[in-house]
């Protein structure tokens, strides 16, 4: 596997130490009650069996290429999110202006990176039809989705950096944007599943990449 996302997890680290040294167990729900998109499709495809197989060769019929050849893209999304630390929490927001909740942040970085225009909410952004990845597959790039409301119900998602940290728009009492580990006892609870989204990405963008 290609380690080019690698250079970016001590700084993620960094940040985690810097500015996530508490997370609060309670996360506004993600699910804005109005929201403005600009006029670009959006990435909406049925939903995908969530019983389906989720390994390299399920990627690679998305994408057309070998296994796992997106690296470069997570970089720019994750270097973009990474910089955007300490951006304040704001439900409904979806941009460095008004702030963000957890899926108008992935929603900003995916179309201002890569010119993919994802679902609003987090129950909608769960369904895109892409590839199912199982926790130990889990690469730069993957969108994790988790509960934190309760019932099963999807409530939240992050964006996978890498070494088991992800970053997210978290909360207000927790600091917006910032990074936390999967491993920790309240994500790992409430961590339902995550999907390689990224596969969807256009092909000129593949292209330009290389």
């Amino acid at each position: 596997m290609r380690k080019c996302f690698a250079p970016l997890v001590p700084l993620a680290l960094t940040m985690v130490l810097a500015a996530c040294a508490n997370h609060g167990s309670q996360l506004q729900s993600d699910v804005p009650a109005q929201a403005s998109l600009p006029a670009r499709p959006v990435v909406n495809a049925p939903a995908v069996d969530q019983h389906a197989a989720s390994d390299d060769d399920a990627v690679a019929s998305f994408t057309g290429h070998a296994p796992y050849e997106l690296p470069q893209l997570a970089d720019s999304v994750l270097e973009k999110g990474i910089s955007l630390i300490g951006t304040r929490y704001r439900f409904g927001g979806n941009s460095v202006k008004t702030g963000f909740d957890c899926s108008g942040f992935i929603g900003y970085l995916f179309r201002e990176e890569l010119g993919m225009e994802l679902p609003r909410s987090t129950r909608d952004m769960i369904n895109i039809d892409a590839p199912l990845v199982e926790r130990k597959a889990l690469k730069p790039g993957d969108l994790v989705f988790f509960s934190t409301a309760g019932r099963g119900r999807v409530s939240h998602a992050g964006i996978y950096l890498g070494d088991d940290q992800f970053i997210h728009s978290s909360s207000s009492r927790s600091g917006g944007v910032r990074i936390d580990s999967l491993d920790d006892g309240y994500w790992k609870r409430t961590f339902i599943e995550a999907k390689r989204v990224l596969a969807l990405a256009p092909t000129e963008q593949l292209a330009s990449q290389h």
